[in-house]
């Protein structure tokens, strides 16, 4: 049973009301770990840009300190997931009282933007490679137009004769060797080093990406599961209440039957996140 579900029943009143205390803390902790400060970019056409982000981290070591403090609770592991551009840190944790599982969900889900450091050697890189892609780009149209008429020849010196497109595919598919060595003697008849261009090329990738600096979003409005499946920007902050009946989970029981030093107990458990949430 998910705590904040409309009911009737006493005790699961008192449940949401404590429930809806933790949220309104837990919010209250989201704006001040989002806090935005200013950075200085480099946008994709070398313009200088300021944006606004977070630190991330903050939320590890908040959520770390929150549960180190948990007497007798089985903690899960701040976890951070990575799904291209959406990040999400959370934790859980859960207890036991007789035969009822208290469970609580933290989390924050954010977007990553890239962005270049504002260096000119950024400009510098992509300045190189617009001349390599350049260069090779003239150089193959010019290969292309060479190629099938060099292949065609060489072919016909090897003894190949006939050929159509058909054959001269057949003829490159089941020979790897007389593919490589045509391709290699093609390459010689240009004056471009094509593998000393592509080494150049992906050097500069990677030294492009080494300056690639990311930037965080989100926003400070409570989501619900659904929401953050779909990968909305963020905050989680759930409690459940299960009955274990025959080692399984039950959402759906009588809480009128729950006894009544177990409420106190689950109502205790609410409290101590209560007070650990009052910092």
């Amino acid at each position: 049973m998910r705590l904040g579900t409309k009911t009737s029943n006493d005790f699961l009143q008192i449940l949401n009301k404590k429930n809806e205390e933790i949220q309104n803390l837990f919010i209250y902790h989201v704006k001040n770990l989002t806090k935005a400060v200013s950075v200085k970019v480099m946008l994709g056409d070398s313009t200088i840009s300021e944006k606004l982000t977070f630190d991330p981290e903050k939320f590890r070591v908040f959520y770390k300190n929150l549960t180190k403090n948990l007497r007798d609770w089985s903690v899960q592991d701040v976890t951070i997931t990575n799904d291209e551009d959406i990040r999400r840190i959370f934790t859980k944790f859960q207890a036991w009282e007789g035969n009822y599982i208290l469970s609580g969900h933290l989390s924050i889900q954010f977007h990553v933007l890239l962005y270049y450091k504002p260096k000119y050697r950024v400009v510098e890189c992509q300045k190189e490679l617009s001349e390599i892609i350049d260069n090779t780009k003239n150089r193959e149209s010019e290969i292309a137009n060479l190629e099938d008429e060099f292949v065609y020849d060489k072919l016909k010196e090897m003894g190949y004769k006939d050929l159509d497109h058909q054959n001269l595919f057949e003829i490159f598919f089941n020979d790897d060797k007389l593919r490589e060595k045509i391709h290699n003697e093609i390459e010689q008849k240009c004056d471009v080093d094509f593998q000393k261009l592509y080494k150049k090329k992906t050097e500069l990738f990677k030294e492009l990406d080494s300056y690639l600096m990311e930037t965080y979003q989100t926003t400070t409005i409570l989501i619900d599961d659904q929401k953050l499946v779909t990968g909305e920007e963020g905050c989680l902050c759930t409690f459940d209440l299960e009955f274990i009946k025959n080692k399984n989970r039950e959402g759906m029981f009588d809480a009128k039957k729950i006894p009544e030093i177990v409420k106190q107990k689950i109502i205790g458990r609410l409290d101590e996140i209560l007070e650990l949430l009052k910092f």
